[in-house]
C-alpha cells in the first residue's frame, strides 16, 4: 500500500493540504482507529481496516476549458471507447466523469491506481475511493473516514472549556461535489458528555448532537447497550445535514455550565442506511460511504446556455434542471421522460423499450414501441380493453342472425361498460382510499386517540378532522400557503370552519416522529392557557398525522428577537414575553391536572401573535409525569445549547430541566446571542461566559447594547436570577414558580416606577394603578382550587 508523501500531524482530525491525517504513530495510509478510549468503555472486538483520506483536487490533470470540453463531446461517442478507460475495477466510468486527458469534465478527473487488486477508483488525484458513480441521479458514493475527537498527545483526556476544531471534508469550494444533505447522515459515537456542533464553511451552524450514557451497572461492568441499527441517543446520536457544503468544520463544546469536559469522542458523515449502530459501538469503524451530489456546471438553466456550444446536455433527448438544495446552486442534465442512458453525451439518452418489460406498464395486448413512448393495444381479431389481463376478446364468425346478436348484446355490454366502469372505477378507488386511510388511522395510533377523546364527549367531535377537510382548507397542501418548517415539517396556512388555522404537517415518515404527534397531542388536548398555544385538532387519515393550530401570524421569538441592525425587541417587551413564558411554564409544572415538562424550551418555540404575546408551542418532546413522582429517567432529548447538563448527563428529567432550558432563553434575551452559535474568546459557550461576567460583576461587557439603554435597574436582578436558573447542579436552581414571581415582582415595579413620573400630572389615577396592580397579579399562573378551574375553563372557546 503506497505511503503518503505529506506529513502528517500529531493531533487526530487536522486539515493538511484537504487530507485529514492520523498520528506518526500510525505509519499506513489511512485513518487511526475511531476513538480507543470510547471503544474501551463498550469492550471492542479488534478488527483491522484500511481506508482514505477524503479530499479532492480538481484540476489535476485537466487543461481543458469547459468550451472545449463540451465540443470533445461532439465526436465522443465515436472516439471515446478507443481512446477512454470505460472502467477501473469493478466500476463503470463514463462522461462527464473519466481517467485520460481529454475524456472528462472540467473538475472530474479520477485516478485508477493499479498498485490494489482489483484496482481502486479515486477522485481527482487520487485521494478520495469512489465505490460508485451513477450518472441518473447525479451522484457518486466515497468512503469517508470518520473524524476522532481526541486530546493532544500527552493533554489530560479531561480539557478545559476551549472548544476543539476539527475539520472534515476537502472537497472543492464551489463544487462540483457536495455532500447530499437528503440522504446523508451526521452521526456521533461518544460517553464524553459532550456536544458536538456542525458548522458550515462559514462557520454558521449547521446542526448539532449530543450523547449520554448511564453510569455502569456495576464496578468493572460495561453497561449494556441496546442493539440498534439506529441512534437512539445513548452512545451514539445522529442529526440531519440541511444544506450540502464542500467541507464542515466539527466543534466540541461542554453541554452547559461546565468548565471541563472529556472530548473523546468519533464523529462521522454518512450515508443513511449504510451503517449499523452496534456494529459502530462494538467495533473500530474508521470508514463509511458518504453519498455526494453533484452539478455538471454552477450556471443556472437558461435558453440562451442551452443555445450554446458550452452547453454540457449534449443528447437531443435531455433536459437541464436547477439543484439550489447545496450551499452554491448549479444544474444537471438528464433523460427526457421515455429516455435513459447519458445525456452528457450526444445520442446518449436513448428511447426505453417499455415493450420489453410489458407487465410494468400494464400491456396484456400487443405492445408497439415509440420514441418516448408506447403503445398498447388489442391483437388483430380481437377488442375490448389491452390494459387488463383477459381484456382482448376474440372476434367470432357465426350465422347472421348469431351475429346480430352478438352485436345487440355486444352493444348492450359496452353501453352497460361505458355507463357503470366510471361508476365501478370509481366505487374501487374509493374502497382503497378508506382502506389506505383505516391502516393510517391504525398505524398513527388513531385507536388510541380514540380512547383519549372518548373520555370527553366535547373534545371528540372538534378534534378529529377529516384529510379532506384539510386538503380543502390548504387548497391541497399547496406550495404558496406553505408560511414556514424546518428539517421535521413544513406548517400550511389554511382556512377551517371560518377559522384561519396552522396546519403541521411532517416531512419524514419515522415512527419516532409519529409518537412524538401522538404526544403532543394528548398533552395539548389537555391543557388550555392563553400562553401556550392551542391545540384545534389532528387528522390521523394521513401517510403521517397533520395537528392542526390556532395561527399565531407574527412568527417566533427568535425570529423577532436576532433582527439584522442594532435595534430589536424593547427591554419592556423582553421582560413582559419572560414572564409569559415563565407563566406558563409555571402552569404546566405544578397546575395542570398532570405535571407536564416541556423539554424543548428555546426561542425558536416562542410564537408570538400580533401584539406580541408569547405562546409556547412545540410539545413533541413533553413528557407526563405522575403526580407523585419528582422526575422520570428517560432517553436525552431537547436542543444543544438550552439542554440541561445534569439531565444530559444522567438521562433524569425534572422540573429543574425546564427551569435550564428558561434560563439560558433568559440569557439569550439579555444578550440578544444565539445559544448554539456563540463562542467567547476563550472558546467558552454562551452559558458558561454569563455565568463568569456575573461572577465577575462585568455583566455589561456582555449585555446588549439596547438593554442597557432601556433599562431602569431590572437587569441586574434579572441576570442573577438567569445565573441561578443555569447552575450546574439542578437543586440550585429555583423551581419555576419562584421564578414567575420575581419576574411578575420586576415587571409591577417597572410598571409602577413609569405610574409614578408621570402621577405629579395626573392625580386621578390612583384607582386605575390599584386595579392595574390587581390585574398584574392575577397574571400568574395561579394555583386555581377545582372550583376555580371549572369556571375559568367555560369561558375558553370550545
Amino acid at each position: 500500500m503506497r505511503t503518503p508523501k505529506r506529513r502528517r500531524l500529531a493531533l487526530m482530525g487536522e486539515l493538511v493540504g484537504g487530507e485529514i491525517w492520523p498520528p506518526p504513530s500510525d505509519q499506513r495510509r489511512g485513518f487511526p482507529h475511531v476513538n480507543k478510549k470510547f471503544h474501551d468503555i463498550f469492550q471492542p472486538k479488534s478488527t483491522s481496516h484500511s481506508s482514505y483520506s477524503y479530499s479532492y483536487h480538481p484540476s489535476g490533470n485537466s487543461n481543458h476549458s469547459p468550451i472545449s470540453s463540451a465540443l470533445l463531446l461532439q465526436t465522443f461517442g465515436a472516439a471515446a471507447a478507443a481512446n477512454c478507460s470505460a472502467r477501473c475495477g469493478d466500476i463503470s466510468i463514463s462522461y462527464p466523469f473519466g481517467i485520460e486527458a481529454g475524456c472528462y469534465h472540467d473538475g472530474f478527473n479520477l485516478t485508477c491506481d493499479h498498485s490494489y487488486q482489483p484496482p481502486k477508483l479515486f477522485l481527482g488525484d487520487g485521494t478520495v475511493e469512489v465505490l460508485e458513480i451513477s450518472i441518473p441521479s447525479g451522484t457518486v458514493r466515497v468512503n469517508s473516514s470518520s473524524v476522532a475527537l481526541l486530546p493532544a498527545p500527552g493533554a489530560p483526556s479531561s480539557v478545559n472549556s476551549t472548544s476543539k476544531y476539527h475539520t472534515w471534508g476537502g472537497l472543492r469550494r464551489g463544487g462540483p461535489f457536495f455532500v447530499s444533505p437528503e440522504k446523508n447522515k451526521f452521526l456521533v459515537l461518544s460517553c464524553s458528555n459532550v456536544q458536538v456542533l456542525l458548522l458550515a464553511e462559514d462557520n454558521s451552524t449547521v446542526n448539532a448532537c449530543a450523547t449520554y450514557c448511564p453510569p455502569a451497572p456495576g464496578k468493572g461492568q460495561p453497561y449494556q447497550f441496546p442493539l440498534n441499527k439506529e441512534c437512539s441517543g445513548i452512545g451514539c446520536c445522529s442529526a440531519a445535514i440541511p444544506k450540502g457544503y464542500t467541507s464542515y468544520s466539527i466543534q466540541v463544546q461542554p453541554p452547559g455550565n461546565v468548565s471541563e469536559f472529556d472530548a473523546d469522542s468519533s464523529v462521522y458523515i454518512a450515508e443513511e442506511g449504510s451503517y449499523n449502530v452496534t456494529r459502530l459501538i462494538f467495533e473500530t469503524v474508521p470508514t463509511l460511504p458518504v453519498l455526494l451530489d453533484w452539478v455538471i456546471s454552477n450556471s443556472t438553466c437558461s435558453k440562451k446556455l442551452l443555445a450554446t456550444p458550452a452547453s454540457a446536455c449534449r443528447s437531443s433527448s435531455s433536459f437541464c434542471q436547477n439543484y439550489t438544495s447545496f450551499a452554491y446552486s448549479g444544474h444537471r442534465c438528464g433523460c427526457s421522460a421515455g429516455y435513459q442512458g447519458n445525456p452528457y453525451v450526444v445520442n446518449g439518452c436513448q428511447d426505453i423499450d417499455e415493450c420489453a418489460h410489458w407487465e410494468l406498464h400494464s400491456c396484456y395486448g400487443t405492445c408497439v414501441n415509440t420514441p418516448g413512448a408506447f403503445r398498447c393495444q388489442c391483437p388483430h381479431g380481437t377488442y375490448g380493453n389491452p390494459s387488463i389481463e383477459g381484456g382482448c376478446v376474440k372476434n367470432k364468425n357465426s350465422s347472421q342472425g348469431l351475429s346480430i346478436g352478438l352485436v345487440v348484446s355486444g352493444g348492450s355490454i359496452l353501453v352497460f361498460l361505458a355507463l357503470g366502469a366510471p361508476l365501478v372505477t370509481r366505487s374501487i378507488k374509493q374502497h382503497r382510499a378508506e382502506k389506505r386511510k383505516d391502516k393510517f388511522f391504525k398505524q398513527n395510533h388513531g385507536l388510541l386517540f380514540q380512547q383519549l377523546v372518548s373520555q370527553r364527549a366535547d373534545m371528540g367531535e372538534r378534534m378529529i378532522i377529516t384529510l379532506a377537510e384539510l386538503e380543502k382548507a390548504t387548497n391541497n397542501f399547496d406550495t404558496t400557503r406553505e408560511v414556514g418548517g424546518g428539517g421535521h415539517g413544513i406548517v400550511y396556512k389554511g382556512i377551517l370552519n371560518l377559522q384561519v388555522v396552522a396546519i403541521k404537517k411532517s416531512k419524514i415518515i419515522v415512527q419516532r416522529e409519529i409518537d412524538d404527534f401522538i404526544n403532543e397531542v394528548a398533552i395539548l388536548s389537555q391543557i388550555h392557557h392563553r400562553n401556550i398555544v392551542k391545540l384545534i385538532g389532528c387528522c390521523l387519515e394521513a401517510e403521517v398525522p397533520l395537528l392542526v393550530y390556532e395561527f399565531v401570524s407574527n412568527g417566533t421569538l427568535e425570529h423577532h428577537l436576532h433582527v439584522e441592525g442594532p435595534i430589536s425587541l424593547s427591554w419592556d417587551d423582553r421582560l413582559r414575553i419572560a414572564l409569559e413564558i415563565c407563566t406558563a411554564l409555571a402552569y404546566l409544572h405544578s397546575a395542570a391536572s398532570r405535571p407536564v415538562y416541556h423539554r424543548d424550551i428555546k426561542s425558536a418555540n416562542i410564537l408570538l401573535d400580533e401584539s406580541l404575546t408569547a405562546k409556547v408551542s412545540d410539545f413533541g418532546a413533553s413528557k407526563f409525569i405522575p403526580i407523585d413522582q419528582a422526575g422520570v429517567t428517560t432517553a436525552v432529548q431537547g436542543t444543544i445549547g438550552y439542554l440541561d447538563p445534569m439531565y444530559y448527563y444522567t438521562g433524569r428529567l425534572t422540573d429543574k430541566s425546564d427551569v435550564f432550558s428558561f434560563g439560558v432563553l433568559l440569557v439569550e434575551l439579555l444578550t440578544r446571542k444565539r445559544p448554539l452559535a456563540y463562542n467567547s474568546v476563550d472558546g467558552d459557550s454562551l452559558v458558561l461566559h454569563f455565568a463568569s461576567v456575573v461572577t465577575e460583576g462585568v455583566l455589561a461587557d456582555l449585555l446588549d447594547p439596547q438593554v442597557m439603554k432601556e433599562e431602569d435597574g431590572e437587569v441586574q436582578e434579572v441576570a442573577a436570577l438567569a445565573e441561578k436558573c443555569v447552575r450546574l447542579n439542578g437543586e440550585d436552581r429555583p423551581a419555576m414558580r419562584e421564578v414567575e414571581m420575581i419576574l411578575q415582582n420586576l415587571r409591577i415595579k417597572r410598571k409602577q416606577a413609569a405610574r409614578d413620573a408621570t402621577s405629579r400630572r395626573y392625580d386621578g389615577d390612583q384607582f386605575s394603578d390599584d386595579m392595574s396592580n390587581e390585574r398584574d397579579i392575577e397574571e400568574l399562573s395561579m394555583q386555581y382550587t377545582v372550583e376555580e378551574e371549572v369556571f375559568l375553563s367555560e369561558r375558553l372557546p370550545r
